[in-house]
């Protein structure tokens, strides 16, 4: 299907309003994204341009690059959000829970949701079977967590033209990669529907740091100066908040202090709740009428 035979286009204006709990304006989640960079393959993404250009392996600098995120910068980011009580969500490579078993095993002492990231860090155009690249994430998932994932994001959030349908057969409830309102929304499927929550672009490390390469500090601007436009528009119904890191981007040593100073912003806010993806389905389901299939 095309995006515009998953779902209508629906103005948020005027939509009815479905009340959060103990009178809460909006959410924030944290989703925090686990890799795992085949140093046999070219990378991901690079910090580093070779002497010579072109795309050398193995490529040393860019991938220790990345390995230095799930070494020491994951550590300091999990330290940020035990020190301001939240629960994020472990965005994780399906063969990465292996590979860093140390990070996935904090994450699951601390009951975080563990949502599918790609077996590894590829684009999903380019995996061979998307099918059994989806499957073999579930299992390695439910395996470490005793239960299978909910919740899907594409790596880069890359999908193909039936992503949503093969998410939707693998029995997952929800997906993050349509960046396109600030409420979840439902995407049709061939069977039926699968929940789409919202994430985001703008307020994400690798567009601003990356991408875009602004300056630590951006990351705190602008996830504050979102926060404050989305509470401000709550007043006409709930909105839904992502904050999205990297521990290799945000980990480093002269940003993590500025993903600190969003959390501390956040948690301030006594009418702002801090939610999963589960959570945040959960409610949407609760509180929405299911779609007809």
């Amino acid at each position: 299907m095309l995006p515009t035979e998953r779902l209508s286009f629906s103005p948020i204006a005027g939509r009815p309003r479905h009340a959060l709990p103990g009178g809460a304006r909006m959410v924030v989640w944290v989703i925090v994204n686990v890799e795992e960079w085949d140093p046999r393959e070219v990378m991901p993404r690079t910090v580093l341009t070779p002497p010579a250009g072109g795309a050398p392996m193995p490529d040393i600098p860019n991938w220790c690059w990345h390995e230095y995120g799930n070494r020491v910068g994951f550590w300091r980011m999990l330290e940020a959000l035990d020190d301001n009580g939240v629960r994020a969500v472990l965005a994780i490579n399906g063969k990465a829970i292996a590979s860093y078993e140390p990070i996935a095993r904090a994450a699951l002492d601390r009951g975080w949701e563990f949502i599918g990231h790609g077996y590894g860090q590829k684009n999903m155009q380019k995996v061979p079977d998307e099918r059994e690249d989806i499957r073999r994430t579930t299992e390695a998932i439910a395996a470490f967590t005793g239960k299978p994932p909910r919740g899907w994001l594409g790596p880069g959030l890359t999908e193909t033209w039936e992503t949503p349908d093969i998410l939707s057969e693998q029995n997952y409830d929800y997906v993050c990669d349509w960046v396109l309102d600030d409420q979840p929304v439902e995407l049709r499927t061939r069977t039926g529907s699968i929940t789409n929550i919202p994430y985001t672009q703008e307020c994400n490390d690798v567009a601003m740091m990356l991408i875009q390469h602004h300056k630590a500090s951006e990351y705190a601007d602008r996830a504050l100066d979102q926060f404050e436009q989305l509470y401000h528009d709550s007043r006409h119904g709930p909105r839904v908040m992502a904050l999205v890191v990297h521990p290799y981007i945000m980990g480093a040593p002269h940003r993590l202090k500025y993903f600190r100073r969003v959390l501390e912003a956040v948690r301030a806010r006594e009418d702002v709740l801090v939610w999963t993806g589960e959570q945040i389905l959960d409610w949407h389901r609760a509180t929405t009428p299911k779609p007809a299939e």
